[in-house]
């Protein structure tokens, strides 16, 4: 059965039970279900609806579901628990996951938490949360088999039958020295079918290049991507094993870099609550409807200047936004493309400039187009060809100030440490606004004197 299929199945029969008071139900479905399910039902009620649903899980479904909540939702329940049941839940998570967890925490209720761990897994958790939660070294897991290539293997597989479980994800064996150095890999493929007299140094694979722990997690996320990779492993400056990272961290990597520029443009982060309270939501957007209510105060001051002219020529006020309008629309098409090839690593010194003088040439095209459209229009609606050619030119300028501003403006916030997703498109609202209005009505001032 077709996956959204089910789950509006479940949703239904969860709204039913709900509104019946009928609590024994709800715990029945909820318990049915996997944690990444129960997670996505969390997600979908309002504040009220989620704590009844919290409440009936089973204390083993904890652990698992708070692993697959968004932070801001995950941490509204983890500030409600005791230490030691906060710490009894990440015992059974996987230190990668934990340290996510306890990177969000207040650090008091940190220290409490590794104070109650054991001190093996205090002493693993340590390695993880010594690196900040958006490279690497804060995504890997020190759950990692590793051997010498010394080893038949015949005595690697003894080895790992003395194990009750291996780690999620064991697509290979990592290679150490003896020293930790990473030296290469081990495929499970390899080791299955091989005869069992080889040595890991016959078999092992040594072109596999370890991942540095600090290298940033959208970094981590293209490699992945790029070789198919289902586990990388992860060292530090001097080449030691630290751990390994695998597929399932590098999904949650590619979901909330899509989740972050498909939310900034908007305006709002990427953890923003479909049903968060009005006091949680209208704080965070009032943020940036005042800073594009200053953007807006600042387009209306070169209208002002204008105003004699305006007065004069009627028209102008009808075919203003018509000028800011296809000039938002051409930066924001710019702005797009590049905000896309920043966070794929597709940009650098050696394009860059290659691509920002494209744009500029597909704005002037795509103005000289439509500035014969919109003159031709505009000169038949107001009987006046002295218009048309007032707005063709301002449009010409308009699209290509649009396409360059829309292809520099993101390199530059970049080069500035500021997140192009985030403010790119205020700052292109503002200036095709106001060269659009500057252009349009200089011009018509400078005809209409």
């Amino acid at each position: 059965m077709n996956s959204s299929v089910t789950t509006e199945k479940q949703l239904a029969q969860l709204d039913r039970a709900l509104d019946a008071g009928t609590l024994g139900d709800v715990a029945g479905i909820v318990g049915d279900l996997s944690p990444g399910d129960v997670a996505y039902l969390i997600t979908s009620y309002p504040p009220r609806i989620r704590q009844v649903i919290w409440s009936l899980l089973e204390p083993e479904q904890e652990a698992d579901v708070l692993n697959e909540l968004p932070e801001d939702l995950r941490n509204q329940f983890l500030v409600e628990m005791e230490p030691k049941a906060l710490a009894l839940i990440v015992g059974q998570l996987d230190d990668d996951d934990v340290a996510d967890i306890l990177h969000d925490l207040p650090d008091s209720i940190t220290e409490q938490v590794l104070g109650i761990m054991d001190e093996t897994d205090r002493t693993r958790l340590a390695t993880v949360l010594a690196f900040p939660d958006d490279v690497a070294g804060g995504l890997m897991s020190t759950d990692t088999i590793s051997i010498r290539a010394d080893l038949t293997l015949d005595v690697v597989m003894r080895y790992l039958r003395r194990h009750a479980e291996i780690p999620q994800n064991t697509d290979s064996i990592m290679v150490v020295n003896r020293e930790d150095h990473f030296v290469g890999i081990l495929p499970i493929r390899i080791l299955l079918v091989t005869d069992p007299s080889q040595s890991v140094r016959e078999m092992m694979l040594t072109n596999r290049d370890a991942i540095p722990a600090q290298l940033p997690a959208a970094e981590v996320a293209r490699l992945f991507e790029r070789n198919d990779w289902i586990s990388a492993p992860v060292v530090d400056e001097q080449n030691r094993l630290l751990g390994r990272i695998t597929i399932d961290d590098v999904v949650d990597v590619i979901r909330e870099e899509a989740d972050h520029s498909l939310t900034s443009l908007g305006g709002i982060g990427e953890d923003e609550d479909t049903f968060a309270t009005v006091m949680q939501t209208a704080p965070r957007r009032a943020v940036w409807l005042g800073i594009n209510l200053i953007t807006a105060f600042i387009a209306s001051s070169v209208i002002n200047l204008f105003q004699d002219t305006i007065e004069k020529v009627v028209a102008l006020a009808v075919l203003m936004p018509i000028v800011a309008s296809m000039g938002g629309v051409a930066g924001t098409q710019t702005l797009t493309v590049l905000i896309r090839g920043l966070a794929m690593g597709q940009l650098n010194t050696r394009n860059q400039r290659w691509l920002v003088a494209r744009e500029a040439l597909v704005g002037m095209a795509n103005g000289l187009l439509w500035a014969i459209v919109v003159a031709a229009a505009a000169s038949v609606w107001f009987d006046d060809w002295t218009l048309g050619l007032v707005i063709a030119a301002a449009m010409m300028i308009n699209l290509m100030t649009a396409g360059l501003a829309g292809a520099v403006i993101p390199l530059t916030l970049k080069r500035l440490g500021i997140d192009p997703a985030l403010a790119g498109g205020v700052v292109l609202t503002t200036v095709t606004d106001v060269v659009g209005f500057l252009s349009f009505l200089g011009l018509a001032a400078i005809f209409y004197g």
